[in-house]
């Protein structure tokens, strides 16, 4: 199996190539520092398996998914996040993910997580099951990003980030205008005023690091 992993931190990235190459039916680990350099190396190799982190500077984990999703690129796909939530977890594997794991339980989890996918299951933790379970059980209050839609979302978590309007119709080849009836939308349906609110509001539900 023929494995690609994509972290910015070099640690994190160290101890996910050692974990993965312990893996009997893993034959070679290539690695990537951002989400350009993955996407671009997923455009040129053939991949059994790409995991990649769901926060990298430029374009991120759901960034490089959605493109690949677009590009129609086939391969497995796990999402490693520092974020427990369900939100996350679904909107990824909406996106065509194999499976979705928290950075905490890698020790633990990762190895079935991969095995898991190879095989062509899915995976994600008993734990984010039980969360994602009742969370649709209790739609009726859910929190006002868990309202918005996939692109809505991704445009949510980059001005929350600081990033300009300008800077994210680059990165997803879309114009101003785009953008900005896009944060009209997500604003409205949020219930938020301003970049300031969004910037708060994110860092008080973790959904930013």
């Amino acid at each position: 199996m023929h494995v690609l992993v994509a972290d910015d931190h070099s640690i994190v990235r160290s101890g996910l190539i050692q974990i993965v190459m312990k893996i009997d039916e893993v034959s070679s680990v290539e690695e990537a520092i951002n989400g350009q350099e993955a996407l671009a190396k997923i455009e040129n190799n053939q991949y059994d398996l790409i995991i990649l982190d769901i926060s990298m500077p430029g374009l991120n984990g759901m960034d490089v998914l959605k493109a690949m999703k677009d590009n129609n690129e086939k391969a497995n796909i796990l999402i490693l996040s520092v974020h427990p939530q369900a939100q996350y977890a679904i909107r990824a594997l909406k996106l065509g993910a194999s499976g979705y794991l928290c950075k905490n339980d890698i020790n633990e989890e990762l190895t079935s997580a991969i095995k898991k996918i190879a095989s062509g299951g899915k995976y994600i933790s008993a734990a984010l099951a039980e969360k994602i379970f009742f969370d649709k059980k209790d739609d009726l209050n859910k929190l006002p990003h868990e309202k918005l839609s996939g692109r809505e979302f991704q445009i949510m978590l980059m001005l929350a980030e600081g990033k300009s309007v300008k800077e994210i119709a680059g990165e997803h080849f879309i114009n101003d205008k785009t953008v900005s009836t896009y944060r009209a939308r997500l604003l409205e349906k949020m219930g938020i005023e301003n970049n300031a609110e969004l910037i708060h509001y994110a860092i008080n539900n973790n959904l930013i690091e």
